[in-house]
């Protein structure tokens, strides 16, 4: 059995640039808290002495500048406090999310609860590299995450109603992608443009266009950084639980095959990323997959 990790070996805990400080990083899916522990965040953090807590683009909040020598009892009181010891190093870490059909008007998918789940079921698992997961309920992708190692995207496919389109055109202004056009007065979409988005269906004056089931659109591979690249389409399934299964099967070939000192999307193709998509598939329940997105 391997040797318990010191306090500050754990992920969530990073030396600072003066190695005499420690930030520690919170566990915090999506970035959501309630009232009450961001008071208990706030408590805590000046109980140690910190002057400032920083929010993070991982959705999460670091506390800086604290004492090595109280690390045990900071995170005790942080696990208390329900926001525990985030993650950092070759494990997964914050899941990210934007606000989904919670709040956002372009929403396609639920997005809070799906990160939650994630982050019960995989967070900071220990790997070769460090996986970002990125959710986002719509193309417009507010959390760039295309850009992560896991991405998922909420989609739709619009259904026009032949008999019923006017051919008023109000879809074709709102259209960003220029992927509908009056053509003899008739709409007509271009699938090789549609982004899958849905604004096509919230700006229908008459609610005559109708769309498929929001399905979840899963990339891998992405990265930010100092040559930042999106990662490719793996799949798209209709439901939540395909979602997190996909998600989950992702992680373990990462742990399984990967190696450490490169990023993902740098080593997919050597550690057999055709092969993997293949089995994937062929595992899933065909009615899960969705094609054309």
């Amino acid at each position: 059995m391997a040797a318990p990790l010191r306090i500050h070996e754990y992920g969530g805990v990073i030396t600072e640039k003066n190695a005499d400080f420690a930030t520690v990083r919170i566990r915090m899916p999506a970035g959501v808290v309630t009232p009450e522990k961001l008071r208990g965040i706030a408590d805590i953090s000046e109980r140690y002495g910190a002057e400032s807590v920083h929010l993070t683009n991982r959705q999460t909040v670091e506390i800086p500048h604290m004492n090595p020598d109280r690390l045990h009892e900071l995170v005790e009181d942080l696990r208390k406090n329900g926001t525990p010891l985030g993650a950092e190093r070759e494990e997964v870490v914050n899941i990210t999310a934007c606000p989904g059909t919670e709040r956002c008007k372009f929403a396609n998918i639920e997005t809070i609860e799906l990160a939650k789940k994630i982050d019960e079921r995989i967070f900071g698992r220990d790997l070769p590299i460090k996986i970002r997961i990125g959710i986002s309920s719509c193309p417009n992708s507010c959390m760039s995450e295309t850009l992560n190692e896991i991405g998922i995207t909420g989609v739709v496919k619009p259904i026009r109603n032949e008999g019923k389109c006017t051919g008023c055109g109000t879809c074709v202004k709102y259209c960003k992608e220029g992927a509908i056009v009056i053509k003899s007065g008739r709409i007509v979409l271009d699938p090789e443009k549609c982004m899958h988005c849905g604004i096509c269906l919230l700006s229908c004056p008459y609610n005559i266009i109708t769309s498929e089931p929001p399905a979840y659109r899963i990339t891998i591979g992405g990265r930010r950084g100092r040559h930042p690249r999106i990662g490719r389409h793996l799949i798209t399934v209709r439901s939540e639980e395909s979602a997190i299964e996909v998600v989950d099967r992702i992680v373990y070939w990462v742990y399984r095959k990967s190696w450490s000192g490169r990023l993902l999307g740098e080593q997919m193709d050597e550690i057999g990323y055709d092969t993997f998509r293949e089995e994937l598939v062929r595992s899933l329940p065909e009615e899960e997959i969705v094609e054309g997105y």
